[in-house]
């Protein structure tokens, strides 16, 4: 095998490699369209489903909802009291308002303690593995806004 041989065998090698890197880069995020206090646009096409935001609200992995926040959730003994109870958010915010809280709280409040769900820029103590990377892609955050908006009292 000559040179050339050599470098567009290893070309063949590093390309396969180079494409799933690529791949694993982080996107970004479109930019989100705040009115007011809210995004009232949907971040999705598709309506978000209530069952898979309860999921994603009591889950310890993804959403951790409960470790701040208290809610209608009676099979999850371990709830949160630093933050608003959940239970009546359906009435108290519109569905663009919950959808801001979610996706960024800290534009309302630049003090709040509320991860940016969806932002991924200028946030500080991001560990390494998170860097560029939203917490939930907006499918997950839709999901999360229609269960929100059952909990009315």
């Amino acid at each position: 095998m000559n040179w050339q041989g050599a470098i567009a065998g290893g070309v063949m090698m590093v390309a396969p490699w180079t494409s799933f890197a690529q791949a694993q880069q982080p996107q970004p995020q479109p930019p989100l369209q705040v009115v007011g206090d809210a995004i009232p646009q949907a971040l999705t096409a598709t309506p978000g489903d209530p069952a898979r935001g309860r999921a994603i609200v009591a889950s310890r992995q993804l959403g951790l909802c409960l470790l701040c926040h208290s809610g209608p959730i009676p099979e999850e003994r371990f709830q949160g009291n630093l933050a608003p109870d959940l239970a009546g958010a359906g009435s108290r915010w519109s569905e663009g308002q919950l959808r801001l809280r979610i996706a960024d709280a800290q534009h309302l409040n630049p003090a709040s303690m509320m991860p940016a769900y969806y932002r991924s820029e200028g946030l500080v103590r991001v560990g390494p593995a998170w860097q560029g990377k939203p917490i939930m892609n907006p499918q997950q955050i839709e999901d999360v806004v229609a269960f929100l908006r059952t909990l009315r009292n």
